[in-house]
Parts: C-alpha cells; sequence; structure tokens
C-alpha cells in the first residue's frame, strides 16, 4: 500500500554528481599514498594532495552551478507563459472586438 506522503524525486543529475566528487575525494586521498608508496617525498605527497584537494573543490562548485542554471531553465519552460502582449491591448489594426464601428453597411442616424 503506498504512503500517504509523497516522496521527492531527485534531480536528474544529482546521484552521478554525488558519485564524481565521491571519486575525487577518495582519489585525493588515494593518489599521495600510491606516491609515498613508490617512494616520492612526504612534500611532494604533500603538494600533490593540496593541488588534488583544490581542483576538487573549483570542480564541486562549478559541478552544482550548472545543476542550479539547469533546473531554473528547467523551471522556467515549465512554467506558465503569460500572454505577451497584455490582455486588453490589440494585436493589429482591424481587430475590434465589438464596440461601434463606422463604416461599413449599417446605417448611421
Amino acid at each position: 500500500m503506498p504512503s500517504s506522503h509523497a516522496t521527492p524525486e531527485p534531480r536528474p543529475g544529482d546521484d552521478r554528481s554525488t558519485d564524481l566528487i565521491r571519486w575525487a575525494a577518495f582519489s585525493c586521498f588515494l593518489v599521495p599514498v600510491v606516491l609515498l608508496w613508490y617512494g616520492s617525498s612526504l612534500a611532494g605527497a604533500a603538494g600533490t594532495t593540496l593541488g588534488l584537494a583544490a581542483v576538487t573543490a573549483v570542480c564541486r562548485v562549478l559541478l552544482r552551478r550548472s545543476e542550479r542554471c539547469t533546473a531554473r531553465l528547467l523551471d522556467e519552460e515549465d512554467a506558465p507563459q503569460a500572454h505577451p502582449r497584455g490582455r486588453h491591448q490589440r494585436t493589429g489594426p482591424g481587430s475590434h472586438r465589438g464596440g461601434r464601428h463606422s463604416g461599413g453597411n449599417s446605417p448611421v442616424g
């Protein structure tokens, strides 16, 4: 039997971006360990760690920004569009919808 409250659907890119950030964080840990294992200096491994962490942080910020912009564009597409001319504006000459009209076949009295 379905539950009484609705669960929000995850955004399409949410799982992929989270996985990407997790793998990047894992590599920030793994790469310096491998460098130390193969005999690199501690300073070199620390510098590599800082560089990878900085690149990961910038990529994360850009990825989140891209997701927000995409979500905003999708929201704008789903929003109902207002009539571009408004409710009471004429669309062109001769497009009267009632009232008094001059000329034509009607007698003027």
